[in-house]
């Protein structure tokens, strides 16, 4: 019986939950939102009485007894929690309301979150410890309460974790992920006074303007490059496409030219 109200708790809060801000917003009745919200904690006053009433009836104090009680505490510590985190989702979605504020994920903002945590899991331990002892002595039968005291164990477990993580995450700050392709690399360090290596001009520096115009190629901006001349033959403009008899030739002539000049 105490696990089929446990799961009716935990559904009813939803619905309650989903019902009171349906109407704050998009209904408009904020109002009527508030009243079903205020119905929360009327959930586990009922699972509460009903542990009880089971127990005085001449129950076991079971590991059902318990997880009322561990239900209970976490609701008082995580309750309002919820309802705010989706009270701005509501409002953000319905109302034109600004967006939820996200989780801080490195550094100090995310060591003071998690403390914050820390502290409602400790809080909601504490109930549960509390209202586990209170059972035992309600039983007052160390035997049929030894599961209770196993869940007052398994709390003080839950606590000792809890501190360890917001302790965890204040010794070692979360930091954010650099890229891989910066890893090991340095700025290389530009040409001076801000101008490109091989130009007087500082228009043509990257950081700068306009780049300086480039020359027009001769060749009539085709981009493709000349032939190679053969092997033995000189390149120039006029000789190119000179066979080697031709050039041989030439040469013949102006040497005849200049033994004349000296005769």
């Amino acid at each position: 019986m105490v696990v089929t109200l446990i799961i009716a708790c935990e559904v009813a809060f939803w619905v309650l939950l989903a019902a009171g801000l349906a109407l704050r917003y998009p209904a408009r009745r904020p109002r009527l939102g508030a009243a079903v919200l205020l119905c929360e904690p009327l959930l586990e006053v009922v699972l509460l009485c009903a542990t009880a009433i089971d127990l005085r009836n001449g129950a076991e104090g079971n590991w059902t007894h318990g997880m009322a009680a561990v239900y209970i505490g976490f609701t008082v510590a995580y309750g309002h929690y919820v309802i705010k985190w989706a009270d701005g989702h509501f409002a953000h979605r319905f109302a034109g309301g600004p967006p939820p504020v996200r989780p801080p994920k490195y550094g100090t903002a995310r060591a003071v979150h998690e403390w914050k945590m820390c502290a409602r899991s400790v809080l909601g331990a504490a109930v549960a410890l509390a209202l586990l002892q209170g059972a035992v002595w309600y039983v007052g039968d160390a035997g049929r309460s030894e599961s209770l005291v196993q869940w007052q164990t398994k709390m003080l477990l839950v606590i000792g974790i809890s501190v360890v993580i917001a302790l965890s995450y204040t010794i070692w700050p979360k930091k954010p992920r650099t890229p891989r392709g910066s890893r090991g690399t340095s700025a290389v360090p530009g040409p001076p006074n801000g101008r490109r290596p091989g130009t007087d001009d500082p228009r043509g520096a990257r950081a700068g303007g306009a780049r300086s115009p480039r020359p027009r190629r001769r060749d009539g901006g085709s981009g493709r490059r000349r032939a190679a001349a053969p092997a033995g033959q000189r390149f120039s403009p006029g000789t190119q496409r000179m066979s080697p008899t031709s050039l041989l030739a030439d040469l013949a002539r102006m040497n005849s030219r200049s033994d004349s000049r000296l005769r």
